[in-house]
C-alpha cells in the first residue's frame, strides 16, 4: 500500500470536512441578540419573534431553506442600467454574488425548479399565489445564514432581488428522507475510488520496471 496516496486522500477529506461541517456548535445567546439587532436595524420584513425562536432552537445541524418565488410579469428595468429584462434574468445580479458567498460557507443549492401548472390537489388552502420558481439551499448552520443575511456586501445588491421578485415565501427545513447522495457521502467515496485507482496505477508501473 502506498501510504502517500491514502495520506493525500485523508488530507483532502479533512479540508472538505473543515469546510462543509459546522464545528462551532449552536448559536450562543449573545450571538442571537447581536444578529436580531442587526436584522432589526436593516429594516427587514422578517418577523423578529419568528427569527429569534428559530435561532434559539439552534441544534448546530445543517438545514435547508425552501424558497417559493413569484417574479414580476413582463420586462423590468434594471435598477442601474435601465435595460429591459425578465425578473429571472435580473435576479441573477443578486443570486450570483450570494451563491458564491454561500458556497464559501459550506452552502449550496439542493433543488432549483420551475412551476409547470396550477394546484392539482389542494384543500383548506389559500388560492394559488402564482409562485413560479421553487429553490432550496443547504446551509451549514443557522450561524452561517445570519452571517450572510447581515453581510453588508449584499446591502447594495439586494435592490436587484427587490426589483425582480413580486412576492416570496421562505422557511427552513431539515431533511429526514431523500433519494440523492449527499456530499458528505459521495465526496469520501470519490476520494477512496481515486486513491484506489492511483495505488493500482503505481503498482502497475512498478511491475513494468
Amino acid at each position: 500500500m502506498n501510504i502517500w496516496v491514502w495520506a493525500t486522500a485523508a488530507f483532502l477529506y479533512l479540508i472538505f470536512a473543515l469546510w462543509y461541517f459546522n464545528w462551532k456548535g449552536p448559536l450562543k445567546a449573545d450571538e442571537i441578540d447581536n444578529f436580531i439587532e442587526q436584522v432589526s436595524m436593516s429594516g427587514s420584513p422578517t418577523d423578529p419573534h419568528v427569527l429569534r425562536k428559530f435561532l434559539e432552537e439552534d441544534d448546530g445541524k445543517e438545514f435547508i431553506m425552501l424558497n417559493l418565488v413569484r417574479f414580476h410579469e413582463g420586462k423590468i428595468e434594471h435598477p442601474e442600467t435601465g435595460e429591459k429584462m425578465s425578473g429571472v434574468e435580473l435576479v441573477q445580479d443578486y443570486f450570483g454574488p450570494f451563491s458564491k458567498a454561500l458556497f464559501k460557507r459550506g452552502g449550496h443549492p439542493v433543488l432549483l425548479s420551475r412551476k409547470k401548472g396550477g394546484y392539482i390537489d389542494s384543500w383548506n388552502a389559500s388560492a394559488d399565489e402564482g409562485f413560479q420558481s421553487i429553490g432550496s439551499m443547504r446551509y451549514r448552520s443557522r450561524r452561517d445564514l445570519m452571517l450572510l443575511v447581515s453581510d453588508p456586501r449584499f446591502g447594495d445588491s439586494h435592490k436587484y432581488k427587490l426589483a425582480a421578485i413580486d412576492g416570496t415565501i421562505s422557511f427552513p427545513m431539515q431533511s429526514f428522507m431523500n433519494t440523492y447522495l449527499k456530499p458528505q457521502i459521495w465526496v469520501p467515496l470519490i476520494l477512496v475510488l481515486l486513491a484506489s485507482l492511483a495505488q493500482n496505477a503505481l503498482f502497475f508501473f512498478e511491475l513494468r520496471k
